[in-house]
Protein backbone atom coordinates (compact mmCIF):
# COMPACT_ATOMS: atom_id res chain seq x y z
CA UNK A 1 0.00 0.00 0.00
CA UNK A 2 1.52 3.56 -0.78
CA UNK A 3 2.05 6.22 1.51
CA UNK A 4 0.48 9.39 2.05
CA UNK A 5 4.06 10.74 0.35
CA UNK A 6 3.75 8.79 -2.40
CA UNK A 7 -0.26 9.01 -2.94
CA UNK A 8 0.80 12.85 -3.58
CA UNK A 9 3.59 12.57 -6.08
CA UNK A 10 1.37 10.40 -7.82
CA UNK A 11 -1.95 13.33 -7.94
CA UNK A 12 0.71 15.49 -9.02
CA UNK A 13 2.17 13.33 -12.25
CA UNK A 14 -1.55 13.26 -12.84
CA UNK A 15 -1.66 16.65 -13.30
CA UNK A 16 1.37 16.88 -14.83
CA UNK A 17 1.38 14.04 -17.66
CA UNK A 18 -1.75 16.19 -18.73
CA UNK A 19 0.27 19.12 -19.43
CA UNK A 20 -1.41 21.02 -16.13
CA UNK A 21 1.74 22.59 -14.29
CA UNK A 22 -1.01 25.18 -13.32
CA UNK A 23 -2.15 24.31 -9.63
CA UNK A 24 0.69 24.46 -6.91
CA UNK A 25 -1.84 23.91 -4.15
CA UNK A 26 0.48 20.84 -3.16
CA UNK A 27 3.98 22.87 -2.84
CA UNK A 28 4.96 24.65 0.37
CA UNK A 29 4.83 28.26 -0.34
CA UNK A 30 8.77 28.42 0.81
CA UNK A 31 9.43 25.94 -1.57
CA UNK A 32 13.01 25.00 -2.99
CA UNK A 33 13.02 24.59 -6.66
CA UNK A 34 16.17 23.12 -8.65
CA UNK A 35 16.99 22.23 -12.27
CA UNK A 36 20.10 19.83 -11.10
CA UNK A 37 21.30 19.68 -14.76
CA UNK A 38 19.99 19.51 -18.28
CA UNK A 39 20.24 23.19 -20.65
CA UNK A 40 19.11 25.64 -18.00
CA UNK A 41 20.39 24.11 -14.01
CA UNK A 42 19.53 26.39 -11.36
CA UNK A 43 17.98 26.83 -8.44
CA UNK A 44 14.76 29.11 -7.24
CA UNK A 45 12.87 30.05 -3.96
CA UNK A 46 9.30 30.07 -2.98
CA UNK A 47 6.35 29.94 -5.10
CA UNK A 48 7.62 32.77 -7.52
CA UNK A 49 10.52 31.42 -7.93
CA UNK A 50 9.28 27.70 -8.81
CA UNK A 51 7.06 29.30 -11.52
CA UNK A 52 9.66 31.21 -13.17
CA UNK A 53 11.89 28.12 -12.64
CA UNK A 54 9.45 26.18 -14.93
CA UNK A 55 8.19 28.92 -17.12
CA UNK A 56 12.20 28.62 -18.24
CA UNK A 57 12.33 24.88 -18.83
CA UNK A 58 8.95 24.98 -20.18
CA UNK A 59 9.00 27.73 -22.56
CA UNK A 60 11.64 26.28 -24.80
CA UNK A 61 9.32 22.78 -25.41
CA UNK A 62 6.10 22.26 -27.35
CA UNK A 63 4.08 19.68 -25.06
CA UNK A 64 6.38 18.68 -22.54
CA UNK A 65 5.55 15.73 -20.52
CA UNK A 66 7.57 14.07 -18.09
CA UNK A 67 5.80 10.99 -17.72
CA UNK A 68 6.53 8.62 -14.82
CA UNK A 69 7.56 5.13 -14.45
CA UNK A 70 7.90 4.18 -11.31
CA UNK A 71 7.19 6.05 -7.71
CA UNK A 72 9.77 4.92 -4.85
CA UNK A 73 9.72 5.76 -1.49
CA UNK A 74 13.83 6.64 -0.27
CA UNK A 75 12.25 7.48 3.38
CA UNK A 76 9.67 9.20 5.54
CA UNK A 77 10.50 12.67 3.45
CA UNK A 78 11.93 11.73 -0.04
CA UNK A 79 10.03 10.13 -2.90
CA UNK A 80 11.95 9.69 -5.85
CA UNK A 81 9.95 9.77 -9.48
CA UNK A 82 11.81 8.03 -12.47
CA UNK A 83 10.67 9.72 -15.89
CA UNK A 84 10.97 9.38 -19.02
CA UNK A 85 10.04 12.95 -20.99
CA UNK A 86 8.40 13.78 -24.28
CA UNK A 87 7.86 17.35 -26.16
CA UNK A 88 9.57 18.88 -29.13
CA UNK A 89 12.50 21.61 -28.37
CA UNK A 90 10.22 24.84 -30.25
CA UNK A 91 14.02 26.20 -30.88
CA UNK A 92 15.96 23.12 -32.27
CA UNK A 93 12.56 21.16 -33.56
CA UNK A 94 14.60 18.01 -31.45
CA UNK A 95 11.80 15.41 -30.52
CA UNK A 96 13.08 14.23 -26.91
CA UNK A 97 12.60 10.73 -27.44
CA UNK A 98 15.30 11.02 -29.89
CA UNK A 99 17.55 11.56 -26.86
CA UNK A 100 16.20 9.43 -24.60
CA UNK A 101 14.98 11.60 -21.58
CA UNK A 102 15.26 9.01 -18.92
CA UNK A 103 15.21 11.75 -15.53
CA UNK A 104 13.99 11.55 -11.93
CA UNK A 105 12.01 14.27 -9.52
CA UNK A 106 13.27 14.14 -6.02
CA UNK A 107 10.02 15.12 -3.93
CA UNK A 108 11.10 16.17 -0.47
CA UNK A 109 7.90 16.15 2.00
CA UNK A 110 6.76 17.39 5.31
CA UNK A 111 3.52 17.65 6.95
CA UNK A 112 1.57 16.69 3.47
CA UNK A 113 3.61 19.81 1.17
CA UNK A 114 6.48 19.56 -0.89
CA UNK A 115 9.24 21.47 0.59
CA UNK A 116 12.04 20.70 -1.97
CA UNK A 117 11.56 19.67 -5.66
CA UNK A 118 15.16 18.58 -7.21
CA UNK A 119 14.52 17.93 -11.52
CA UNK A 120 17.38 15.42 -12.52
CA UNK A 121 17.24 15.01 -16.53
CA UNK A 122 19.83 12.44 -16.27
CA UNK A 123 18.59 9.69 -14.03
CA UNK A 124 22.30 8.75 -13.51
CA UNK A 125 23.87 11.80 -11.49
CA UNK A 126 20.24 11.19 -9.64
CA UNK A 127 21.80 7.57 -8.28
CA UNK A 128 24.58 9.15 -8.22
CA UNK A 129 23.58 11.96 -5.88
CA UNK A 130 21.56 9.95 -3.73
CA UNK A 131 24.35 6.91 -3.30
CA UNK A 132 21.75 4.57 -5.11
CA UNK A 133 23.18 2.07 -7.82
CA UNK A 134 22.17 1.80 -11.06
CA UNK A 135 19.66 -0.77 -10.02
CA UNK A 136 17.68 1.17 -8.16
CA UNK A 137 15.77 1.81 -11.08
CA UNK A 138 14.38 -1.25 -10.89
CA UNK A 139 14.55 -2.09 -7.41
CA UNK A 140 12.37 -1.23 -4.44
CA UNK A 141 10.25 0.43 -6.81
CA UNK A 142 6.55 1.40 -5.82
CA UNK A 143 4.51 1.31 -9.50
Amino acid sequence: MASANVDLVRSIFDEWQHGDFDSAAWADPCIAFVLADGPSPGSWEGLDGMIEGWRDFLGAWQHWRGEAEHYRELDGERVLVLIHGTGRGKASGLDAAQVRSEGANLFHISGGRVKRLVVYFNRERAFTDLGLGPEAGAADVRD
